[in-house]
């Protein structure tokens, strides 16, 4: 029996199934969450989505009313988690990654565990593991799912919605190198189900505010700093920069990738000042430019080679400090 087809007969045989995704939610963790809730649906069971807070603004042209979060309704979360004999952790290699509230919850659950995640490094926890680092996304892990299990069949506009934005999202649109031959075989099912995919690019770009848009032009104008030796950008925004231009969550997500449209770039590092610390985003391009070892080796993060995420609870002009002083040694 394949992992996929055990996975199955798990989802089978619970009563109580939790879906979760790790904290600070994006379009691939909504997206695989909520296409293998409908799965689970369509193979006539029933499952609650957990997730530790709120999505984007931008992702809510999806219907998110199944998700539970933590953060709002922590004693409905407790108490789903409690019960469940079935959890799954989608898009996330470490318990570490659900938030200090979920991650003892998820410690303490003794139930079976089913790790579905594309990330490097998978802590051993769960139970079922498949940790495939070559796949796109996540979500597109979830469609080998429904095939390898033998229900491709089941696959519909309702499931591949959610499946298609988290691969478009997790791939940049599909311009990073995570995308392979296979990705593109797990579009053409997808969009083969119904799913109208020109109006998720409409909804996912198109949505822009006003706000949104000062604020980027600001920090690509007055923000960047470029570092012409190493080929790298930097974007740092203080917490009084991101309340001047009301400033909500996700409104920076493009910044990085702005960056790197500029011709010779090799890099780009944007970090806000969030919930009393920096939160930082990395970016770069090509095998020979990773950032993640980076992020891993001093800022507390980690991710894909390109892509990765990190934090810093020193100042704003500290942690730029910091930056400009380690980089010279990656890149």
């Amino acid at each position: 029996m394949n992992i996929y087809k055990q996975i199955e007969a798990e989802i089978q045989a619970a009563s109580n199934i939790v879906i979760t995704a790790h904290k600070s939610a994006d379009g691939d963790s909504i997206g695989s969450s909520l296409g293998l809730l409908h799965f689970i649906e369509k193979l006539g069971k029933k499952a609650v989505v957990c997730h530790p807070d709120k999505a984007p603004d931008f992702l809510y042209w999806l219907d998110t009313s199944s998700i539970i979060l933590m953060e709002e309704t922590p004693e409905e979360v407790t108490a789903q988690m409690k019960k469940a004999d079935l959890i799954f952790c989608l898009d996330y290699n470490a318990t570490n990654r659900v938030g200090p509230e979920m991650q003892a919850l998820l410690e303490e659950a003794t139930c079976k565990k089913v790790m579905i995640d594309h990330h490097l490094n998978p802590e051993d926890f769960p139970s079922l593991t498949v940790s495939e680092t070559t796949a796109s996304s996540t979500s597109q892990l979830i469609v080998e799912l429904m095939e390898q299990s033998g229900h491709i069949d089941l696959l519909d506009e309702k499931i591949g919605t959610p499946l298609y934005l988290g691969i478009l999202t997790d791939t940049g649109s599909f311009r990073f190198n995570s995308v392979k031959p296979r990705t593109h075989e797990v579009l053409a099912k997808i969009l083969a189900a119904g799913v109208t995919h020109h109006l998720i690019h409409e909804k996912l770009s198109d949505n822009n505010t006003e706000t949104r848009l000062r604020l980027q032009g600001y920090a690509m104008s007055e923000k960047l700093e470029i570092l012409y030796d190493t080929h790298v950008g930097i974007i740092s925004l203080s917490k009084e920069e991101l309340a001047k231009y009301q400033y909500k969550k996700g409104d920076t997500d493009s910044l990085a990738n702005l960056v790197l449209s500029i011709i010779g770039m090799k890099a780009a590092i944007v970090f806000t000042e969030r919930d009393g610390i920096m939160k930082i985003s990395f970016r770069s391009k090509g095998a020979e430019n990773p950032v993640n070892v980076l992020a891993k080796e001093h800022f507390n993060g980690g991710g894909h080679a390109n892509a990765a995420g990190g934090m810093s609870d020193l100042t704003v002009a500290e942690t730029l400090e910091k930056l400009k002083k380690l980089i010279p040694q990656y890149f």
